[in-house]
């Protein structure tokens, strides 16, 4: 990760570092020591010892400097701190002022990282110094971004600490003052990336709205976002002279490619068309949408995939996919890891629904579900699914399998103690013990979010909504799958599935990747799960014609 001054004078990158060497000779003398060592062995000292799928071993990341012309490196952010903070994509979380001569960036100094989600935005000068926080939130501040006339920095901030989950709101500072504007308190949805125009009076950005990804501008002088074109998009980018928006945007139909809109227009055009040769060989089928009243008489959005071949006088089985998060949402979107289209390729209609819990529906549909991971959304899912077998005369309502990882995984996984309407499940990287997930994972910020406290201050909300307190009723043939360097849930919860399941003589059978965590990303074994998840469905609903 590396970007160069406006100037072209510098340039600023990323790399991790032991916090207590001085410079890169040190750095690189602990890093042999530890390599030719046949101790492994490692001391924690506190917690965030290990996250997503690593160990930290004492490192963390920083931000240098060094001229463009050659030079030693100078580290910026010094201390016992990442810089930036851990993250899984999306725009970066550092800037460079225009001048060239200050850098904003993402760090979270809280005590106990483990426990919060306090990252703070600080600027520090290119030629050294001490850094000053500029941000005031007790929530997330990230991705800051300085306007192109230098006046400003804008960035995301979420207001309540510890959530996660909480609304992306899109704030300016004002450099010469401190001023801190919220722009976007009354829209009612997550603010993603962002690029300021080039004359520095509005901001562009993407927000998640009813399975699309729109694009909006914004005055700085705030009001109404204005929806510029729908669709599923990111990465929003402007021409310099701000005649043209240039993004990428994907459908449920296509990966992402690059497209472009001229400000006033709504329909966009590819200027990529790089994945055209080889969808051309195969029959993708786009994504319908439709709603139903789910519980307590809110109106919910799901979606439907059918089969290529597709005949309306034929009845199929269905896939039941649940999604993540729990706060992500389906869509007209593409994905690798749980694609549609492959669902629906072996003679199956996808049902995929968006319940409480899922952005694009309102900040108050997203809380919902905080300390409620069996209730409200489960409903939801069930009434999502009985609309579709009353609407649906293709749907075959006798066989139907529910898929889901992560969140999608613990569902499956109380799906299994409180219903027997499926004929097969299918549980990955699923929390299946509530209170042993709270002590294995490193994110304890979620789980105490989301069950409102720890197992030993509410423990009653961890063992409401723990699926293995009901293996009682277990009876569902289901599939498990987990990775060993699952951090966030620990490979054990998949092994706690496993074991119960077998000895409660459920038909049963366990995918286990010793070189994958939360995410199977590796293309061979990325083959092997959708060989083994679309072959135990096959078992289990044996479509006609496969």
């Amino acid at each position: 990760m590396a970007s160069s001054s406006p100037d072209g004078k510098n340039i600023v990158f990323v790399s991790e570092v032991y916090p207590e060497c001085p410079d890169d000779a040190c750095n690189k003398a602990r890093k042999e020591e530890r390599e030719k060592s046949k101790v492994k062995a490692t001391v924690f000292t506190r917690l965030f010892y290990r996250h997503w799928s690593h160990y930290t071993a004492g490192k963390r990341s920083h931000l240098f400097v060094v001229p463009a012309e050659g030079g030693p490196a100078r580290d910026l952010t010094p201390g016992d701190h990442d810089v930036p903070p851990f993250n899984l994509g999306g725009q970066d979380m550092y800037a460079i002022s225009p001048d060239g001569k200050e850098v904003a960036y993402t760090s979270n100094i809280d005590e106990v990282e483990a426990t919060s989600t306090n990252n703070e935005i600080f600027i520090v000068p290119t030629a050294g110094g001490t850094p000053k926080k500029i941000s005031t939130s007790p929530g997330a501040d990230s991705t800051p971004l300085y306007s192109p006339d230098g006046k400003y920095i804008a960035w995301r901030m979420q207001k309540r600490a510890g959530y996660e989950s909480d609304r992306w709101r899109l704030v300016i500072y004002e450099r010469a003052t401190g001023k801190v504007t919220n722009l976007t308190e009354k829209f009612d949805s997550w603010v993603e990336s962002f690029v300021w125009a080039p004359d520095s009076k509005t901001i562009y950005f993407t927000a998640q709205d009813k399975g699309e990804i729109p694009i909006y501008v914004l005055s700085l002088q705030g009001g109404t976002p204005n929806e510029v074109t729908r669709g599923a998009n990111d990465n929003v980018a402007i021409t310099p002279n701000g005649k043209k928006l240039v993004f990428s945007r994907m459908s449920v139909r296509f990966p992402n490619e690059i497209y472009e809109l001229e400000p006033g227009a709504t329909d966009a055009a590819p200027l990529s068309k790089v994945n055209d040769p080889l969808l051309g060989q195969v029959q993708v089928q786009p994504v319908e949408s439709f709603w139903f009243t789910g519980s307590v008489q809110h109106k919910v959005q799901g979606f439907l995939v059918k089969p290529p071949n597709f005949d309306a006088k034929k009845k199929y089985p269905v896939k039941f996919l649940i999604h993540g998060g729990p706060q992500t949402m389906f869509g007209d979107a593409w994905s690798y890891r749980w694609n549609a289209q492959v669902f629906a390729a072996g003679g199956y209609v996808v049902v995929l629904i968006n319940p409480r819990g899922s952005p694009g529906y309102g900040q108050r549909f997203i809380d919902n579900i905080n300390g409620d991971w069996g209730g409200r959304v489960y409903q939801d899912l069930m009434l999502g699914l009985d609309y579709v077998e009353r609407t649906y005369p293709f749907v075959d309502k006798d066989r139907e399998c529910a898929l889901g990882a992560s969140f999608g995984g613990y569902m499956a996984n109380w799906i299994l103690g409180h219903t027997n309407r499926f004929k097969c499940l299918v549980s990955h990287d699923g929390m299946f013990n509530a209170e042993s997930a709270w002590g294995t994972t490193e994110e304890l910020w979620f789980n105490e979010w989301e069950f409102k406290g720890t197992p030993w201050t509410n423990r009653e909300m961890y063992r409401r909504w723990s699926p293995h307190l009901f293996a009682a009723n277990f009876k569902t043939p289901t599939l498990v799958i987990h990775g060993q360097l699952d951090y966030r849930l620990d490979v054990s919860e998949g092994f706690q599935l496993f074991t119960t399941l077998q000895r409660l003589k459920v038909p049963s059978k366990m995918l286990y990747f010793p070189d994958e965590g939360h995410w199977v990303l590796k293309p061979q074994n990325a083959q092997l799960w959708y060989k083994t998840v679309n072959g135990w469905v096959d078992e289990w609903l044996k479509p006609s014609g496969h």
